[in-house]
Formats: C-alpha cells, sequence, structure tokens
C-alpha cells in the first residue's frame, strides 16, 4: 500500500515564521543526532529565531519559500545570493533547507529545491552552492543526488552548540 502526499509550495508569509522556528529547531535538533557526534544540540531561542524568520520573510534575505501540507508547514528552503567572500553576483545559495522528518523520502525537499532554483535563476544566478556537515549522510545524499557536487578544497570547521563541526561546500550550475 502505497499513499502519495500532496503538499503545496508558496512564499512564506509573516504568519509562518513561527513555525519555521520550531521546524528548524526540531529539525537541526534530529539531523545533528543522526551524525553521532556525541554531543547534544543547545535549542535554538524560539523567539529569537521567530524573529529572524519573520525579518527575513519582511525583506526578502533570504527568500524563503515553504511546502504545505493538511494545513501543515511540513519544509522551507531560504536562498539568496551567496554569502561566500569573493564569489561573483551570479553565485547563488541555498541558506537553509529543512523538512520535517515525518515527511522525509516524500518529495518534499525535491519540491524546494525546484523553487529555490527557479528564485535564483530569476534573480540572474547561474550556479549555486550549499554547505553541507560532512557528516550529515542524509542531507549530503540528497544534494548530491539533485545534481549538487563537493568542492573538496572548501572543507572548514565551523561551531554548532558544544562541538565544531566539518563542513563542505557543494556546488552546481543552474
Amino acid at each position: 500500500m502505497s499513499s502519495t502526499l500532496s503538499f503545496q509550495v508558496r512564499p512564506a508569509s509573516p504568519q509562518d515564521a513561527a513555525h519555521i522556528a520550531e521546524l528548524y529547531a526540531a529539525t537541526a535538533k534530529e539531523a545533528f543526532q543522526s551524525m553521532r557526534t556525541g554531543a547534544t544540540v543547545p535549542p535554538v531561542p524560539a523567539v529569537k529565531s521567530t524573529a529572524y524568520w519573520r525579518e527575513a520573510i519582511q525583506y526578502a534575505e533570504p527568500q524563503v519559500q515553504v511546502a504545505v501540507a493538511d494545513g501543515q508547514l511540513v519544509g522551507f528552503v531560504g536562498f539568496d545570493r551567496s554569502r561566500d567572500p569573493g564569489t561573483p553576483n551570479t553565485m547563488g545559495e541555498i541558506w537553509d533547507i529543512y523538512v520535517s522528518p515525518s515527511h522525509w523520502s516524500q518529495g518534499v525537499g525535491l519540491a524546494l529545491w525546484d523553487a529555490a532554483r527557479e528564485g535564483l535563476q530569476e534573480e540572474g544566478c547561474t550556479h549555486v552552492s550549499i554547505w553541507v556537515p560532512i557528516a550529515n549522510d542524509r542531507a549530503m545524499r540528497f544534494h548530491e543526488l539533485a545534481g549538487f557536487k563537493r568542492e573538496m578544497n572548501s572543507a572548514k570547521t565551523v561551531p554548532m552548540g558544544p562541538v565544531k563541526v566539518e563542513e563542505i561546500r557543494l556546488k552546481q550550475a543552474l
């Protein structure tokens, strides 16, 4: 027996900010646990995160699209020009892409990626990048299946809560 998930991708509204913050915190925690670092992720204060997302939506920095299924926000993507120093203005970046674990492997991430790709192309971007923790096998696999390639000389260590995490930039042409 198979079920087809019905969902819609649309631009985020300010009313989505709190739901995006909640989804971000829950999904980041799940992803961090799957990386087996042995450390726990400190919770993201919901008020700070909600304010961040409300401002991002209001000023479109980054642009935010959400996936909604049965009236529930089940994923989001934030994208804009690359934040990496020295990149041309034709380089876009996926700042965040998160899908509720209950909706993994159901096409939500791909639909969000499609929306981001279209938005970046409309902005004149010809390439896109994303930073992914090397130990996040699920995210790495998703992006590589979507056509991203690892930029091996970009690996860096970043603090994430009480631990340091190795990240690598992935890129692709749009």
